[in-house]
């Protein structure tokens, strides 16, 4: 089992499995395994579940291990067709899950906020999608078929909370994916709370000199275009950190993106109070969680209401 990078002020030497609990004192833990409703765990249908990521480059579909959390064989990536328009997107993500001959439920994790059924931004897709009724195109995409949709980061937090760095967590998890923006996923005794942008909370910068939103100050993207080494970005990161959990006072923050990679070289610079782990899911963590979502909603397997209504 690999070991997750953790970081506190209060813990700095936490070298906890990826699926311990939280090293804070006051942390407790509850059972995050799925509970199936149709079928034993490994024994059906009900423990099998197909998930898509959509990302402004790639289109990524896979089936997924409800029990373990693991793929289950190869995961398809098919570019992202330009422009990414809601309908050119859902005739690629219709044909990759006809691929697989797959007949049941779909989740799909995409790249805005999903608010009562409809897609309200588009930072990494067409604009089109501003407005467009999710559940009225994929209906009309993939009839007969029960088909959720979530956005990615949301998708990530439920992942990690339940098979990975996070799993057992009680309380709150705040979940922070680095990228070209921060998304972000709130998730609270294990229910999902959609839906948030702390990337777009205002921050005061480390010079005090400047107030402005979080993922301008401390994406990767940041790093990449400003050429900072850790030492000189992680700052920014901890000042971010600082700004949440003085509001929010999490258990324990998720930290995900590609540069979570790097924890080791990085996560021992954080100056925060709150424990800090790195997920350990990474790039196929939007597939398992959206195929988790769809196959709660269908009733296949109970995780004891912890997700809102697929129309959020």
């Amino acid at each position: 089992m690999a070991t997750t990078p953790t970081s506190a002020a209060s813990s700095r030497s936490d070298t906890d499995s990826a699926r311990s609990t939280t090293t804070r004192a006051e942390s407790t833990t509850t059972s995050a395994e799925p509970t199936f409703t149709s079928a034993e765990p490994n024994s059906g249908p009900a423990t099998i579940g197909l998930g898509v990521d959509v990302g402004g480059t790639g289109i990524k579909v896979g089936r997924v291990d409800l029990v373990t959390g693991e793929m289950l064989g190869e995961r398809t990536y098919t570019p992202t067709p330009q422009p990414s328009t809601p309908d050119a997107v859902a005739g690629v993500l219709r044909d990759q899950v006809e691929a697989f001959g797959w007949d049941g439920p779909v989740g799909v994790a995409l790249p805005s906020v999903i608010h009562q059924g409809v897609a309200r931004i588009a930072p990494n897709i067409d604009d089109a999608w501003i407005g467009c009724d999710v559940v009225d195109l994929f209906a009309r995409h993939l009839p007969g078929r029960d088909v959720v949709v979530l956005n990615d980061a949301d998708a990530a937090g439920l992942t990690e909370v339940h098979y990975g760095a996070a799993e057992g967590v009680e309380g709150l998890v705040i979940l922070l994916t680095l990228g070209t923006g921060i998304g972000s996923a709130l998730i609270m005794d294990g229910r999902l709370i959609p839906n948030t942008e702390f990337g777009h909370v205002l921050v005061r910068d480390i010079s005090g000199s400047v107030v402005d939103e979080a993922e301008r100050l401390a994406s990767a993207s940041v790093r990449a275009r400003d050429g900072l080494s850790f030492a000189e970005w992680t700052p920014h990161v901890s000042n971010v950190l600082r700004t949440i959990e003085d509001l929010l006072w999490p258990r324990v923050f998720v930290l995900g993106g590609g540069v979570s990679e790097a924890a080791d070289e990085w996560f021992p610079l954080l100056d925060n109070r709150t424990p800090v782990r790195a997920a350990v899911r990474l790039n196929d963590a939007g597939i398992i969680g959206a195929a988790l979502y769809a196959a709660a909603h269908a009733g296949l397997l109970d995780l004891g209401d912890v997700l809102p209504s697929s129309t959020n």
